[in-house]
């Protein structure tokens, strides 16, 4: 006799919103909705939907490993390595390229070029993408003279040479005269183009702007611009449209949002099909690289970088890029060693070739959640993009400041969220460790060149920078006085009551590289005193329950001040105690939503001699 099928009971949408209403205790479920900073609400459910295809040429994306050595003959070990090591091709960076980052070829003589690539087949199927320094064009050009030096047929090479004349626009204020500042870059495209290059030769890059604190839809309007303006420049030189957009790339940042990072590479293909269509062009797939995000990379707890990247790879991959580099993990903090590039590729190769991550054309396709999200992020930059048009196009936006300024509103609202650590960084404002060992740097390498920011410059940035300053004057501390700022935590009422504080002041603590010291409860004031004083913290802070501050904070905080503690907090909101609190000398309130960063910079101002 056969066993009986298994009928489980009907589960629709509206049985789980009545579920989750009840887990909420009947809070709205309104309460679990989230916005993307560009305003763009990420629902509970979706239903399937369907939408525009956000399709590659073909197969899988492409691994490609940054080469950015200063030394060339260590950028030729590099390089070797890389391309015998799964590699598909090289990312090859020169200095003070939007995505150098410090480091990166400082020449393109034929000497540098003859050392750095000696012994690379150009013409043996692997792909080059240029990251080209202020000198694009003599750069780009120099690279096609060396491919044809070496014998190779220009024709059967892959090349994206990266010509970018909105690199300015990252490194200081745009050139007022666009028509005399594109020139080189069109005539340097045109001489490639003449000696049999396939190409692309351009690259619409919008790095820059996701590296300054921009939105995805920000970065994407950008990316639309530059295209739009590179196609009207082209066209002026006497390229027609349907040629002119074959020499066209784009170039964005993968970061570690990944719903909104696959929607965003999925709706540049689906916006820029639509430009395509206004040009009276049938759409065929652009060429989109994609580089993991420059600005969520951390110098503290650098091996989570190697988790961030992965899930900016993933994000880009399946997104729809044709090639991917990620930034070795340790980047932020040194010229990256062979370790450290070798788990830059090899998170790739898991994807691809364990995961098999690249066998689907357009894998988001039809789910809901990415095709609702694909269409408001390119509707959003739609717009955005139709306001730069408005102002004469993307290099007159940029010689305004309008773009930028609007960028710029965008970081300071992130960097809001940072130091409030309601955009919390792991290894950094949220779970530190405090005795972290730091590697992957190449020995002997050099320091990194610093980027001069220049006023009206989209410069790049990184989140985790103000709590790695605050890290920084506790190393130089730690090495002036022998040991680290210490803060007592006054533990009031028993360890139920203040459990919950104590543990978020620990974490609060080491996020500015400050020890905590724990003993349990302080019974009396008198007992606390005794204890902080054994414990020879110069800062204390009071973490209880909001019922036992109400009855015993006051008390707590006069005796620890009179103690003469540098510093005194209490976790939690004061509420209608503030002002007894502060008569009683409590100097600072810590809460979820407080600005954690300027808290922490107080204090160390009291630990000041």
């Amino acid at each position: 006799m056969g066993a009986e099928a298994v009928v489980f009971p009907a589960w629709t949408e509206a049985d789980w919103r009545k579920a989750a209403e009840t887990a909420l205790k009947g809070a709205s479920l309104d309460k679990l909705v989230s916005k993307t900073p560009d305003g763009v609400r990420i629902e509970l459910v979706y239903q399937p939907a369907e939408g525009p295809r956000a399709l590659r040429a073909g197969g899988p994306w492409r691994v490609i490993a940054r080469l950015d050595n200063p030394d060339a003959r260590e950028a030729n070990a590099q390089a070797l390595e890389d391309l015998s090591s799964g590699a598909d091709g090289l990312q090859v960076v020169f200095a003070g390229a939007t995505g150098a980052y410090g480091f990166g070829l400082r020449r393109s003589d034929a000497a540098t070029l003859s050392a750095a690539f000696d012994g690379v087949q150009f013409d043996a199927g692997a792909r080059f993408e240029l990251d080209l320094g202020p000198d694009g064009p003599v750069e780009a050009l120099a690279f096609g003279k060396h491919i044809r030096d070496r014998g190779a047929e220009p024709a059967i090479t892959a090349v994206s040479f990266g010509l970018d004349p909105f690199a300015a626009a990252a490194r200081g204020p745009f050139p007022a005269d666009w028509s005399i500042h594109v020139n080189p870059f069109i005539d340097a495209a045109l001489e490639l183009k003449s000696g049999r290059f396939k190409g692309p030769f351009f690259v619409a890059d919008a790095r820059s702007v996701q590296a300054a604190g921009g939105s995805a839809a920000q970065e994407l309007a950008f990316a639309l611009g530059a295209g739009v303006a590179l196609m009207r420049a082209l066209g002026d030189a006497g390229i027609m449209p349907d040629e002119a957009r074959g020499m066209i790339a784009f170039r964005l940042a993968a970061d570690a949002e990944e719903f909104v990072e696959l929607a965003k590479f999925r709706a540049l293909r689906v916006v820029w099909a639509h430009v395509e269509e206004a040009c009276g062009l049938a759409p065929r797939p652009a060429t989109v690289q994609a580089e993991s995000a420059w600005r969520m990379m951390t110098r503290r707890d650098p091996y989570v970088n190697v988790m961030r990247a992965a899930i900016g790879a993933f994000a880009a991959g399946l997104g729809g890029a044709d090639s991917v580099s990620v930034l070795p993990h340790t980047l932020a903090a040194g010229l990256p060693d062979s370790l450290a590039r070798r788990l830059a590729r090899n998170g790739q190769l898991i994807l691809l070739r364990e995961s098999h991550l690249g066998f689907v054309a357009d894998p988001a396709a039809g789910a809901g959640g990415f095709e609702t999200l694909t269409r408001a992020l390119g509707e959003k930059a739609w717009a955005l993009f139709q306001e730069i048009e408005a102002e004469g196009g993307l290099p007159a936006a940029l010689v305004a400041g309008m773009f930028q300024r609007k960028v710029e509103e965008n970081a300071k609202a992130l960097a809001r969220d940072i130091a409030r650590i309601k955009t919390p960084i792991t290894g950094v404002s949220a779970h530190p460790q405090a005795d972290e060992t730091t590697g992957g740097v190449a020995p002997g390498a050099p320091e990194p060149q610093a980027l001069a920011v220049v006023e009206g410059a989209l410069a790049p940035m990184r989140l985790a920078e103000p709590f790695e300053a605050l890290r920084d004057r506790s190393d130089a501390l730690l090495e002036e006085r022998g040991e680290r700022p210490k803060a007592y935590l006054v533990a009031i009422g028993p360890e139920p009551v203040h459990r919950r504080r104590v543990a978020y002041m620990r974490d609060w603590f080491a996020a500015g590289g400050i020890e905590t010291v724990y003993d349990g409860e302080a019974a009396t004031p008198e007992d606390a005193v005794a204890r902080l004083k054994a414990s020879g913290a110069p800062l204390a802070c009071l973490c209880s329950d909001d019922e036992t501050y109400a009855a015993r904070a006051e008390a707590f905080a006069a005796a620890a001040n009179a103690a003469g503690v540098k510093g005194l907090t209490l976790a939690g909101r004061p509420g209608d105690l503030e002002q007894r609190l502060r008569a009683a000398g409590v100097d600072d309130f810590v809460f979820v939503g407080g600005d954690a960063v300027a808290a922490l910079e107080g204090l160390y101002k009291r630990l000041a001699p």
